[in-house]
């Protein structure tokens, strides 16, 4: 089908393909959009190993971590082990305009950066919760209750947070931290953050892993650490409409919807604004009582895997 366009010496190709079932966007919406917002992206993902979610016509969405072969050698990359592969996987980090403008020509349309920077593997930049809430018509909006019992839980122990929506039904709270706190620490207090604001209204929310266990309430995930991703502020999604992961004042949460956001409406609606920034803290520390608290609650994973097996056990007998 030839060139359709050229930019910063990327050649964008098949740009009036729709991008994929219900996206109400082509891909040329696609690149549009991330060239828009590419300077307030790339400051979220530059120097983090890059996971993305393509999707090729007529193809189910795919994950991509390694690099493939016919990448082009001005991509920065860094190789790291997978232990869930067992291989050496080689990550891109996507530090300027140019190559994300080779991901979107790729079809990649979500962007899951590491939770930590290449020149610090060992330590994670922010603690963060992700707040998923049950099916509903009203299913935002519980996510927002959600998250301002946890912005409570973390006011309360002085720790200050910034909000977005995760872009699809759900909201992400992060508190940037002063990186003097090893990975299992961070994960330990982001377990006692979700007990904390589960006890200020039991009601609402729950930190049960296990879905069947969540009796219709919100998801207190603190599963975001060490080697997991999180969407990106300003990455689009895979969903229907394309909606976009977009950060919001928490005076702005009662009166938005996910939808409100789409690669179609958010550059007209930041403008040369980058509320990501404006809103974030700067740095904490994360206090010694969330992180003790923390590592006497068990990994949920772990406690999930073994309820689990109790369970089949029991159904057995």
């Amino acid at each position: 089908m030839g060139t359709d366009d050229v930019r910063d010496g990327v050649e964008l190709t098949n740009l009036d393909q729709r991008l994929f079932d219900g996206a109400e966007a082509t891909k040329r919406d696609l690149v549009d959009y991330l060239d828009a917002v590419a300077e307030r992206m790339i400051a979220g993902l530059a120097g983090r190993p890059l996971t993305v979610m393509r999707v090729r016509p007529g193809q189910q969405p795919f994950m991509q971590k390694n690099l493939p072969k016919y990448t082009p050698d001005w991509v920065r990359r860094v190789s790291m082990w997978a232990e869930a592969s067992h291989r050496e996987v080689s990550y891109a980090l996507c530090d300027d305009r140019r190559t994300l403008l080779w991901f979107a020509n790729q079809r990649a349309v979500e962007y899951h950066p590491a939770l930590f920077r290449e020149d610090r593997g060992d330590r994670q930049t922010h603690l963060i919760l992700d707040l998923d809430p049950p099916e509903g018509d009203d299913s935002f909006t519980a996510a927002v209750q959600g998250a301002r019992l946890v912005r409570q839980a973390l006011a309360d122990d002085g720790l200050d947070c910034a909000v977005k929506t995760s872009g699809a039904k759900g909201v992400h709270v992060f508190v940037p931290l002063d990186l003097e706190a090893p990975f299992e620490d961070v994960a330990a207090a982001s377990r006692a953050v979700a007990a904390r604001a589960e006890r200020l209204d039991p009601e609402l929310a729950t930190t049960a892993y296990i879905k069947a266990d969540r009796g219709g309430k919100v998801f207190l995930d603190a599963t975001r650490a060490a080697g997991a991703t999180v969407a990106a502020a300003y990455s689009p999604r895979i969903r229907p409409g394309t909606p976009v992961s977009f950060p919001l004042g928490w005076d702005e949460l009662d009166d938005v919807r996910p939808g409100d956001f789409t690669v179609r409406t958010v550059p007209r609606l930041l403008g040369d604004r980058d509320p990501w920034a404006e809103h974030m803290p700067p740095p904490q520390a994360l206090p010694e009582d969330l992180v003790a608290e923390g590592h006497t609650i068990p990994i949920a994973r772990v406690q999930a895997m073994h309820e689990g097996k109790r369970r089949a056990r029991a159904k057995r007998t």
